[in-house]
């Protein structure tokens, strides 16, 4: 790429003045005004060569003059030594013609090659709702596990879910108060189908779990449950646990399949590895037990990692309760072993919502001492909570909003929206469905992760403004004006004049650097600001003139341009999880 290769130049003539290993970071100005690349070189070795910033620019900018680089129009001193890079318009015509020859790889590239990265993210807990928090980790994970991919590693996707602990204690005891489970248990499951099950789930779980709040007698029922369901030896519960084991993961199936979750055509699932706590938390057990006296210590009948021993922002976490259990914090100890063993991995990526962010640093210190290779391979990325303007939900009530109630709502939202537009019923299904996740993930994904987000469903469905619909039209919007060009017999060309359009196809060139740098940062809120700011270039230019005209001698060129950007908005909302319905 030009960055590459000015970063490069840049760095030899750095070291012919005496800088050994100089560090060379072209970035993108905010505004196009003011250059297609900035470089802070000047002002970061300045002081080392006893010069005056804009002193070392200039000899910077002499030298770089001396070289030959067709690619660029201009270069200046700006303010007080950045060195600012115009590219020429015969480069960014160039580009168009390369977007559309590299077509999905376009943004690709090569430097995680051969690195093996799993990431971990989703995790909902057989024998409860999959709720709208959920849809946070998905979307966030999903976009991350496509945009290294996009950077050249290997990425294998996990999913680890609780099917032991407390809840699915609350829920055994909610089904055996609120159905006639032997007929359910004994009946052909066959007929027995996913919406069924979700409908009866969030009774029996918030039966179990109001139960176990107000009544002392049915505490002490549950908590014999969830001995049993990790001991196995009460046929009853296990005939419960197994059938909703089986039928919690059949509906998580079923939503992946709708969110456009990666799917693992070979094992016909979502994820390539599904790890569960009842195999986790057996063997972290045993690592903690391997361990005491080394890196855990026993106190009042449980078994504690004391972390403020070793950093006093850290505490205390029990790694086995006083009866004997595994704690979340032993089962992921567990987790990266089994992980480590299954696919050796380079890079472990963990996303999960932030009420677990002190756990996980106590863990991570734990793990140093215990598998220090895997704890320097592990990467948390935590997010905020999603909420709706009514404030969170509880899942102890039995109030949680689900993730399919969310989904549905927006789908109901965009079919009206939509009404009045000549679509069949099928045409109608497609594009509510696919808006409806666009509006989803886009409003997550959108920005950093880490703080909590309130859900607006009319904006996050809004073909205008800032929202996931509103990039996917700008495209579709492209593809028609592709099509009519067809009609017209206009063949697009890196011909002509590209007019206002020199803008677009200049924040087209900086794709491949926004792909980079979400790659290191595990950043999608990068790819979507990039796709808005594209969608919104290129809609000023729609608007500016006709892009298609027979008797317009640079319409081969605005096609061509328009071409581009169907291609990177298709690539971007690619890498959040998005796809681009034929019609809008």
């Amino acid at each position: 790429m030009i960055r590459q290769k000015i970063e490069n130049k840049i760095a030899e003539i750095l070291k012919g003045l005496g800088i050994a290993e100089p560090k060379v970071i072209l970035d993108h100005p905010g505004e196009l005004a003011h250059g297609d690349y900035a470089s802070n070189v000047a002002l970061m070795y300045a002081k080392e060569l006893k010069m005056k910033p804009s002193v070392l620019a200039e000899k910077v900018l002499v030298e770089l003059g001396k070289e030959v680089l067709p690619e660029v129009e201009k270069m200046e001193i700006a303010g007080p030594g950045f060195i600012n890079f115009y590219l020429a318009g015969q480069y960014l015509k160039d580009n168009l013609s390369q977007i559309v020859s590299v077509g999905d790889k376009y943004g690709a590239n090569n430097l995680l090659n051969g690195e093996k990265t799993v990431v971990e993210y989703t995790d909902p807990n057989p024998f409860k709702e999959f709720h709208i928090g959920h849809l946070m980790s998905n979307a966030i994970g999903e976009s991350i596990s496509r945009i290294v991919e996009a950077n050249g590693a290997e990425v294998k996707r996990a999913c680890y879910q609780g099917d032991v602990g407390l809840h699915v204690a609350k829920a055994i005891y909610g089904m055996a108060k609120n159905y006639e489970n032997k007929k359910i248990i004994e009946s052909d499951l066959l007929k027995f189908s996913v919406n069924d099950f979700v409908k009866l789930l969030g009774q029996w779980y918030a039966t179990g779990a109001t139960a176990y709040e107000e009544d002392e007698k049915a505490k002490i029922s549950i908590n014999e449950i969830n001995k049993q369901v990790y001991e196995r030896d009460n046929k009853l519960v296990n005939n419960y646990y197994d059938f909703g084991r089986e039928w919690s993961l059949k509906y998580f199936e079923t939503i992946y399949k709708r969110l456009g979750t990666f799917h693992n055509k070979k094992e016909n699932k979502a994820f390539d590895f599904y790890f569960f706590e009842s195999k986790t938390g057996e063997f972290g057990k045993k690592i903690v037990e391997e361990n005491i006296g080394k890196v855990f210590e026993k106190s009042d009948g449980a078994i504690v990692f004391k972390a403020e021993q070793f950093d006093p922002k850290l505490h205390t976490r029990v790694f086995i309760n006083s009866e004997g259990l595994p704690t979340y914090e032993a089962k992921e100890l567990g987790l990266a072993k089994i992980k480590y063993d299954t696919y050796q991995y380079e890079k472990s990526i963990v996303v999960t919502g932030n009420e677990i962010n002190d756990y996980f640093k106590v863990l991570l210190k734990a793990m140093e001492f215990v598998f220090p290779d895997l704890a320097e391979k592990t990467k948390h990325i935590s997010h905020g909570m999603l909420r709706l303007p009514t404030g969170k939900m509880s899942s102890r009530t039995g109030k949680v909003i689900s993730a399919e109630t969310i989904i549905n709502q927006l789908v109901d939202l965009v079919l009206k929206r939509i009404a009045d537009r000549n679509f069949d019923i099928e045409q109608q299904k497609e594009i509510s469905e696919s808006v409806a996740i666009s509006a989803i993930k886009y409003t997550i994904l959108k920005q950093a992760s880490g703080s909590d987000i309130v859900f607006d469903f009319d904006k996050s469905v809004s073909f205008e403004g800032d929202s996931g619909p509103y990039v996917q039209y700008t495209a579709v919007r492209a593809g028609a004006l592709l099509e009519k060009g067809k009609v017209e017999g206009i063949v697009p060309k890196g011909e002509g004049d590209l007019g206002v359009g020199e803008t677009v196809a200049r924040i087209l060139n900086k794709y491949p650097d926004i792909v980079e740098r979400a790659g290191k940062e595990y950043a999608p809120h990068l790819i979507a600001l990039y796709a808005l700011e594209l969608a919104s270039a290129f809609n000023g230019f729609y608007g500016a003139g006709k892009i298609v005209d027979a008797g317009d001698k640079n319409s081969p060129i605005k096609l061509l341009l328009t071409a581009s950007v169907k291609q990177v908005l298709t690539n971007a909302l690619g890498l959040l999880g998005i796809s681009v319905p034929e019609r809008m």
